[in-house]
């Protein structure tokens, strides 16, 4: 593994830094090769199924790194969960969410046995069927409501229902159907489109794992305005993830491009040379360009400056000076702005190509038809009178 140089030493990443990859909320622990710094705090970040984690006081002072499997407390009974984060990151991480617990975080009761995972796994393994049999009844009360995934607490005594729906729905009579089916304490929790998408898992546009499913736990909200600053196409096909909801990655350069933005010239106004007037056709915000033509339209005299030389021509129009044009005295490495895109290549070069696999196509055809010289067809074209052959020795 490559090394990097921090604070005049060398240093590799820690291993004991990463965790499992089946888990959606992992996080890289950077101060786990510290020693001693679990022992700086108490609190461990335990996470579950899915996107589920929470934080837990360990106040018996068990010896926990990351990965290892512990039974915590949970309203009621217990739960078995992953432990993913140690140390004082773990206050940093609960700043961050803005926990505020009252009565303070549950307590980490042992490392789980092979009694807590047999059950655990025993309760698990119900999940599935009871998803299909709670949809069913879902479906029969008539409820506009749809049971994305059921999860089981660790002891098999509560099961947690998450659902989408679009409308408040009432599923007062859900519950007592649920607890009279399964047994166990029911809690209903409703989810939103990205976290259905979250827990669902697949692959992006881009290639990589969802971002939903892999890191992102806290959605911001995604407008059409973070596409327009960035001068995308508003075209929904393409602006919607699997969600079906707006891609949470167009927030992520919102920024640069509002900071790039701010330095362009603005759309009214216009540059004025000795002979010309010129309009702002379009913008190139990363590449630090703008183009210029005397009419929008037809792009005629397009000219593409830097933004310095633009601001430059516009000072200069203040003052009552006017250049002898755009480019005066400067260099512009940007693309050539083409007018006629159907003119960089000919509309019938495909025709072309079409004709002669026809007539290739022909030739071989009358091959194959017993004409192997190519000779059946030998009728004059363009008006042409057919040459008389030369008289055979039978004639004479």
């Amino acid at each position: 593994m490559s090394e990097f140089r921090c604070g005049g030493c060398q240093r590799g990443l820690c291993a004991l830094g990463c965790g499992k990859q089946d888990k959606q909320l992992n996080s890289y622990d950077w101060l786990a090769d510290i020693p001693g710094s679990e022992r700086l705090t108490d609190l461990v970040e335990v996470q579950f199924k899915n996107t589920r984690k929470d934080y837990f006081i360990n106040s018996n002072h068990i010896p926990l790194k990351k990965g290892d499997l512990v039974a915590v407390e949970a309203m009621p009974g217990h739960d078995v969960g992953t432990v993913t984060l140690t140390g004082p990151l773990v206050k940093l991480q609960m700043a961050k969410m803005h926990l505020k617990n009252e009565s303070g975080p549950r307590r980490v009761y042992r490392i789980a046995r092979e009694s807590d995972l047999s059950k655990c796994e025993e309760a698990k393994a119900l999940e599935h069927e009871t998803m299909i049999k709670s949809r069913q009844i879902a479906k029969g009360l008539g409820l506009d409501m749809k049971i994305g995934d059921v999860e089981y607490q660790g002891d098999g005594s509560k099961a947690i229902f998450y659902y989408i729906a679009d409308q408040r729905v009432d599923f007062r009579q859900l519950i007592k159907v649920l607890a009279d089916e399964f047994h166990v304490r029911i809690e209903m929790r409703q989810i939103g489109a990205r976290q259905e998408a979250g827990r669902i898992g697949g692959i992006g546009p881009c290639g990589r794992e969802l971002c939903c499913a892999t890191w992102i736990k806290n959605f911001n909200t995604v407008s059409t305005a973070a596409a327009r600053c960035q001068s995308v196409s508003l075209n929904p096909q393409k602006l919607a993830g699997q969600c079906a909801k707006l891609k949470c990655c167009l927030n992520y350069e919102v920024s640069t491009y509002m900071d790039a933005a701010s330095q362009m010239p603005s759309k009214d106004i216009t540059l004025e040379t000795k002979d010309k007037v010129y309009v702002q056709v379009k913008t190139d915000v990363m590449a630090g360009l703008v183009c210029y033509a005397t009419d929008k339209h037809t792009l005629e005299d397009a000219v593409t400056i830097t933004v310095a030389r633009a601001h430059e021509v516009i000072a200069m129009n203040q003052r009552g000076e006017k250049p002898d044009g755009l480019l005066d005295g400067e260099t512009v490495t940007g693309r050539p702005v083409v007018v006629d895109l159907a003119g960089q290549d000919s509309l019938t070069r495909f025709d072309k190509s079409k004709k002669n696999k026809r007539r290739n196509k022909n030739r071989k055809e009358n091959r194959q038809g017993g004409d192997p010289e190519g000779k059946r067809d030998r009728r004059p074209r363009n008006g042409q009178q057919r040459k008389p052959s030369a008289p055979s020795a039978a004639q004479d």
